[in-house]
């Protein structure tokens, strides 16, 4: 392992038509045992309490999608380019590669560091991140009814 505090990969979050205010990175370091992910982002919707017709606006889903690709063919439903959730060991929903904690905003703001044993951060270079508008709930299937994509990045790995 070669852990020197620097990362291995880097995602640059932009937000879609849906949220376009949100940008940010996601760094992934490779730390003994799996990855450590580091997150910090600016620009997310403001809390909104669930009502009998939707779902609550945040806390935000968040997770590697199977594809690096973060395009806006049918703008009611941005970044379906980048596939499902990242999932190569083909485990039930809440157990995915791709699974992350969600995102809880401060004002717009959210900052976050957890440690993954699911992957190492060579094995998502070339994939996504997005931000979800809603919660995931870990456990639908396949992907967690966590609302629509607002935000993409690809993965690419840094020099």
């Amino acid at each position: 392992m070669s852990y020197k505090n620097e990362p291995i990969a880097l995602a640059k979050l932009m937000g879609g038509n849906l949220a376009p205010n949100i940008f940010g990175n996601v760094f992934f370091y490779d730390v003994p045992g799996g990855t450590e992910v580091y997150t910090e982002v600016w620009g997310l919707p403001l809390y909104q309490p669930a009502d009998k017709n939707n779902q609550p606006i945040s806390p935000f889903g968040f997770h590697v999608h199977e594809y690096g690709i973060c395009e806006t063919i049918d703008p009611n439903n941005p970044f379906e380019s980048a596939g499902g959730h990242y999932n190569p060991y083909n485990e039930p929903h809440g157990n995915h590669a791709g699974d992350f904690p969600v995102l809880f905003s401060n004002n717009g703001y959210a900052r976050m560091s957890f440690f993954t044993d699911k992957f190492k951060p060579e094995d998502v270079i070339g994939k996504s991140v997005i931000i979800h508008q809603n919660p995931d709930d870990y456990r639908s299937q396949p992907a967690g009814n966590s609302g629509k994509r607002m935000a993409c990045g690809v993965i690419y790995k840094l020099c």
